[in-house]
């Protein structure tokens, strides 16, 4: 029997309500309960990261959202319906942590492949295979077979056959995983890619960083529950502690300063340092010089 369709406002991708997915034995007696009371929104254009440790209840919550497991209690819509509805499936599309696809079928062959299985026309299937294969940079492999491909040309054709049905929301499990640094920020420039396109993304990690680089907003599970969620500003930003960032001063200038800062505050309580830059920028900046002197690499 059809779900009704919940009239959500227009900007709502994603509504839990109270959600919980319950295991249950052989003898239907509750075994563990994976995800518990949980409640959060995601908004259209907004790019979501799901945290957790291993069994923290991520993997059962994007299986839910799939269609693919159903909720014990609670609500769960995507796009004000059943996440099992075909026509919300339509809208979806998914990034598994181990991309499966046919090692003997080209690039080209491959994304024709998954568009036939959204009953795209072959006029509408070359068009979006010419245009994925451009936007994750594989048009010069495209007649090459994906078994060839390394890690990360596999995880590009990956978000290509996500993206292949050109879906509103976009779920992402693990995107980078196994990628070096190169491969990671060519995976967190399209994220940021499609956010500039308009689609919604939920994004899973173990990798804390590359979340903070891509996402708007983060939830932390725990034991299936919510432990915090909100906007990373709201998050991360340390209370009670000001930074002013400023060009290198002169010497009598940083003085001047320092006067003013000591006859405030004890020395314990400031302190004057030069920014860092992170290692992945310090090796990316490494990196794109070596290749703008066209230095060969191999492997």
């Amino acid at each position: 029997m059809a779900e009704a369709e919940v009239k959500v406002p227009s900007d709502l991708v994603v509504s839990a309500v109270g959600l919980v997915k319950e295991f249950r034995d052989f003898w239907n007696r509750p075994k563990a309960k994976a995800v518990n009371d949980l409640d959060f929104e995601v908004h259209e254009g907004e790019v979501l990261g799901l945290l957790g440790p291993n069994g923290s209840g991520k993997s059962t919550t994007v299986k839910m959202l799939l269609g693919l497991l159903y909720p014990t209690a609670g609500r769960l819509t995507v796009f004000g319906k059943s996440p099992r509805d075909v026509d919300t499936k339509r809208l979806i599309g998914y990034l598994p942590e181990e991309s499966y696809l046919y090692k003997y079928l080209t690039a080209y062959e491959t994304l024709d492949f998954f568009g036939s299985l959204f009953n795209l026309s072959a006029l509408e299937r070359r068009k979006r295979t010419e245009q994925l294969l451009e936007m994750v940079g594989l048009s010069h492999a495209k007649n090459r077979p994906v078994g060839e491909f390394s890690k990360g040309m596999t995880r590009r054709i990956g978000l290509a056959q996500a993206m292949i049905n050109d879906p509103a929301l976009l779920i992402l499990d693990e995107p980078t995983s196994g990628l070096d640094p190169l491969g990671c920020r060519e995976v967190k420039d399209l994220i940021h890619l499609f956010k500039k396109r308009g689609k919604t993304v939920i994004v899973t990690s173990h990798l804390l960083s590359d979340i903070e680089d891509v996402c708007d907003r983060v939830i932390i599970l725990y034991g299936g529950q919510i432990r915090a969620q909100g906007t990373l500003n709201d998050l991360l930003t340390i209370q009670g502690t000001d930074r002013i960032t400023t060009p290198q001063l002169r010497p009598d200038v940083l003085e001047k300063v320092l006067a003013i800062l000591r006859s405030q505050l004890s020395e314990e309580q400031f302190r004057i340092d030069h920014p860092r830059m992170s290692l992945e920028e310090f090796f990316l900046d490494v990196v794109n010089k070596a290749q703008a002197e066209s230095v060969e690499t191999y492997g």
